[in-house]
Formats: C-alpha cells, structure tokens, sequence
C-alpha cells in the first residue's frame, strides 16, 4: 500500500475545490489556538452521516481564525502540505461571507494569505465564497470583493453553505454581476439538494458544479452535463463523511464516468474529512477499480478545467509537468 500511495502522491495533481477554512488538521488548530483539548478536537472531528454535523463542526473551527496570523499560518500549513504531494496548482476557497459576516477585515486577511501564496512554489488562485443562506444581498457584497481583487489572483465567485436554506435563483442578479466583471461561476449544487439544484445553477451561468453527486438522479442531466463539457468537482470523502452518498460504494463517479462528464477530484475539506488529494486518487482506483488510463484522465481533467492554470513556458531536465 505504501507503494501504491507513493504513485499517487508523485502524479502531478491540481485541486479545484478547496476551501481554506476546512483545511484545518487537528495539528495546525492545536497551533493556532494551544490551550484547546487534543481529544476535545478529536471528538468535533468525528462528525459523520450528516451534512448538519459537518456545518457545525465548519463553524466551530472558524472561530478560532481570529485574523490575519490565524489565517497566514492555516494557509501556510496548508500549501506545505500540497506541495509535498506534488499538487502543482490550487484554487483554494476563501469564506468571504463568513468573513464579512463576522466583520472581519477582509483586507488583512486576504493580504496575509496571499502572501503565504506567493511564497509557495505553487500556483494559487482564490475563489470568494458567498454564504447561501446569508441571502442575496450578503452575496453581492461578496461578489463585489472578489471583482475588486482579481488582479490579486481572484478567478472565481462561489456559492456554498447550506443548498436547501439558499435556493440558487436567489442569486440570479449576483451571477450576472460576476459575469460582466469577468469572473469564472461555481456553485456548490446536487449536494443535499436534488437534481433540479445542479440544472438551475447551469441555466444561471455555472461553469463547474461543486459536488452534483445527485445530477445522476437525473438522465437527461447527465447528458446535459457530458453535452456541455461541464465538470464535477467530486469529493469522495466528504461525501461519505456528509451524507451525500450512503457509503463511497453508492457514489456515482462511475456513472459519470461511463456517461462521458468530465471529472475532478477534490478534498473539499480536507483537515476536518482527514484526507489528502493522493488519497482521493488511492480511493478512486481501488473503490471504483479505475486504471491507470482513467486516473491519468481526472489528472489531467483537473488541469484542462482549472480557470487559470499557466503551464510553465519551459520545461527543462526533470521539470514536473501536468
């Protein structure tokens, strides 16, 4: 198995679902917050089966990034992990609802995470994550930031939180504002609500869907999603950790596969799920038996459908390449 991981770990990988917040591993929390209970974090840890627990536990521990040095150093933890699995390029989500809902200073924060970004040898762009259930108005405050910081690595707009307390034609104006400001959609959708969730985030303007593990409900979806080149950013274990599927066996990346939709995998959140992006491969070759032709696919997927990877101008001896 150590072999097996190794060969993972070495595959040149992008990750596009990724939200910073969510990248806290027990280790880094016990950092930034020391007088915490190691076994207290454990237990918070060991949500399952709900996507109720999973939220919980989100919030409780973005209570502790109190600021910019809780944020540089969740950041900094977190590019040191990526690139030693040889994760070439990261869009990592950024809560800007939470942020401003907390009346933070988005500013500092952001500065300071940037510059953890740019002294990684990864390429990092960020994705500004609205709160659902916050509502439209909290939203286009969102939007409005994100638009005022793409020259500063932004490339998208998101949508995430709960999908069933936040319907996604809410948002309908806040799409049309991101698009004319020339950023890249993701919505979070097909997670805890049904299809028709994943079908109406397209017909807004949707260039990737979070999750939409739920689209398989729905055939003529399916086909849509393959027909239109839209890709699936899959979380396997977080799925199973939420609910979303009943166990990963029930997940239907196989069906998507089969059905010609184009895939990614992610780890969503991968500090509190306790993975890795190799490991999401691991799991998706050996749950699903995907070859090495099928695996090499999702790899390469992740790249093609990333909104601003810049693959090196040259490569020399030895040079890493996607």
């Amino acid at each position: 198995m150590a072999e097996v991981a190794s060969v993972y770990q070495k595959l040149p990988k992008a990750e596009l679902h990724l939200h910073l917040e969510g990248s806290l591993t027990p280790e880094t929390l016990l950092e930034i917050e020391p007088s915490l209970d190691a076994e207290e974090i454990r237990r918070r840890y060991r949500m399952r089966g709900a996507f109720e627990g999973f939220l919980a536990t989100f919030v409780w521990t973005l209570g502790f990034l109190r600021g910019p040095q809780e944020y540089a150093l969740a950041a900094r933890r977190l590019l040191e992990r990526l690139a030693a699995e040889n994760v070439l390029y990261a869009e990592i989500t950024l809560s800007a609802g939470a942020i401003l809902r907390r009346k933070q200073d988005f500013g500092s924060i952001f500065r300071a995470v940037r510059r953890e970004a740019e002294a990684s040898a990864l390429q990092v762009r960020w994705i500004l994550d609205a709160v659902r259930q916050f509502g439209a108005s909290e939203a286009m405050a969102v939007a409005e930031l994100a638009a005022a910081h793409r020259r500063e690595g932004v490339v998208a707009f998101g949508i995430g939180g709960d999908e069933l307390a936040g319907p996604v034609e809410w948002f309908d104006r806040v799409f049309r504002y991101a698009r004319r400001e020339g950023l890249h959609l993701t919505v979070h959708a097909g997670e805890t609500g049904g299809p028709d969730s994943v079908r109406r985030a397209i017909e807004l303007g949707a260039e990737r869907i979070g999750h939409g593990v739920r689209a398989v409900e729905d055939p003529s979806l399916v086909r849509l999603l393959a027909e239109r080149g839209i890709p699936l950013e899959i979380c396997l274990s977080s799925n199973a950790a939420t609910g979303a599927v009943r166990d990963l066996a029930a997940h239907p990346l196989r069906e998507f596969l089969r059905a010609g939709v184009p895939v990614t995998l992610n780890t969503d959140d991968p500090g509190l799920f306790g993975t890795t992006l190799s490991a999401e491969y691991e799991l998706a070759a050996r749950v699903f038996g995907l070859g090495e032709a099928e695996i090499g696919q999702i790899a390469a997927n992740a790249f093609r459908y990333a909104f601003d990877f810049r693959p090196p101008a040259r490569a020399g001896p030895g040079a890493r390449r996607p």
